[in-house]
């Protein structure tokens, strides 16, 4: 919602002011070169990225315009679920989770935190290193590797579309210089006009790198860096659930594990210590 908002704030700004200096609105409406302009550069981006680019361009764009879901409340419920798990393999021993770990959609452990198991990528995540400590033989130097690893590609491939979409605002100012240039091979062509007339073609072609511009820096990139954040959030709380599953392997309690996973969390979105111990609290009285 905020880069609507943001869009109409630019707009408001640079059409407001040019118009309270006297400018004309209507001689700014040039539909033609918006055509040169964006097709030009979406072709480009097209032609660049291909089908599997698009694809998760077209993947990550809803995103975009949506509040982020790594929340204070989301991150409590995740490490109260990490909690769970770890007290009860503290108590019961590494195999009783192997139901959990095996079909996570029907666990009923993960059912008491929807909100975690609606992200079907982090649960996969979670599963998949607990499954190793379960049946694996691996230390928690070769287990932290593989983490790091799978965050660092994840984190490789959610900067794809943020990379393209920033290239394709880098390119924009030079698809407004080219339909400047059209504009000005029309008004050469048409010198035999009264001198009126060439004014206002050469007002319309100056248009085009204007459109360039505005739509480079006011539109296109501030989506590539908005991609770019929710990339951040989404690696984030792999790191999170990385530190708590490392300590456990370290023979840290599970209190002492979700307290180092709640260190490495954005201050923003941070629990305290209080509000995290209550909130553990809370749903082992609501048992």
């Amino acid at each position: 919602m905020l880069v609507i908002i943001g869009w109409i704030v630019a707009l408001a700004s640079v059409f407001g002011a040019f118009a309270a200096g006297g400018g004309h609105l209507a001689s700014l409406f040039q539909p033609l070169e918006l055509v040169m302009i964006g097709g030009g550069a979406f072709g480009a981006f097209m032609a660049a990225n291909g089908a599997k680019g698009m694809k998760a361009f077209v993947s990550a764009m809803p995103g975009v315009f949506k509040g982020s879901k790594y929340t204070k409340a989301f991150y409590m419920e995740l490490l109260a679920l990490l909690f769970e798990i770890l007290n009860k393999v503290r108590r019961e021993g590494l195999m009783s989770i192997e139901p959990d770990v095996e079909n996570p959609e029907e666990s009923a452990l993960f059912a008491k935190y929807p909100a975690v198991q609606a992200d079907h990528h982090l649960i996969e995540f979670i599963a998949d290193y607990l499954r190793l400590m379960v049946g694996g033989n691996l230390n928690a130097l070769e287990i932290e590797n593989l983490m790091d690893a799978e965050i660092e590609t994840h984190h490789h491939e959610g900067m794809g579309p943020a990379q393209a979409v920033q290239r394709m605002a880098d390119g924009m100012p030079a698809f407004g210089i080219v339909a400047a240039v059209m504009g000005v091979v029309h008004t050469m062509e048409s010198l035999y006009l009264p001198p009126s007339e060439l004014g206002v073609l050469i007002a319309h072609a100056l248009v085009g790198t204007f459109l360039g511009i505005l739509l480079s820096y006011g539109f296109v990139s501030p989506v590539s860096t908005a991609m770019e954040v929710k990339v951040e959030e989404g690696g984030k709380v792999l790191q999170a659930v990385k530190t708590v599953i490392l300590a456990s392997l370290n023979g840290f309690s599970p209190q002492v594990c979700v307290e180092f996973g709640r260190k490495v969390l954005y201050s923003t979105e941070r629990p305290t210590f209080l509000e995290l111990e209550e909130d553990i609290k809370a749903r082992k009285a609501a048992k």
